[in-house]
């Protein structure tokens, strides 16, 4: 059994990617206020949206509240896409040896595809995939998307 995988979602979203983008990128600290069941907050070391920041999130999965820490890995502004390399918190002190969260919109007829890919190392053949960290990003795609265009 392999250790090393790679999960990926596409969701359908009314909303531009740009604004996703904007916001994964440069406004992540706005999103305890649009997903509060899920974000209860986040600090930025370094400039906001710059390749290298680190990001302190503090969020809630599987009822459980949790920390992570982030850093931003890759832009491209072209695809509205993000990396975030996962380097502390419980995803990878407890689960994973790493794990990265990759997020890009690509067109879809008149609409949209919100792509979240993530890539991951287990710590050993044991461990979940983690299905349900991608649950808790479709949680928080489908709030972002509903805030987006209720606004």
């Amino acid at each position: 059994m392999a250790l090393t995988g790679k999960l990926i979602m596409y969701v359908d979203i009314t909303s531009h990617g740009d604004i996703f983008h904007e916001m994964f990128r440069h406004r992540v600290h706005d999103l305890a206020s649009i997903s509060p069941d899920h974000f209860h907050g986040c600090e930025i070391d370094g400039q906001p949206g710059a390749v290298g920041s680190i990001i302190f999130f503090n969020y809630t999965r599987d009822g459980k509240k949790l920390t992570a820490k982030s850093m931003l890995e890759e832009v491209d502004e072209k695809n509205h896409k993000v990396v975030f390399n996962v380097i502390e918190g419980d995803l990878v002190e407890e689960l994973y040896k790493s794990l990265k969260v990759i997020f890009h919109v690509e067109p879809k007829g008149d609409g949209q595809l919100a792509i979240w890919t993530l890539e991951f190392e287990k710590m050993n053949t044991n461990m979940p995939y983690p299905t349900s960290y991608m649950d808790f990003l479709l949680n928080v795609t489908t709030d972002l998307d509903s805030h987006c265009t209720s606004h």
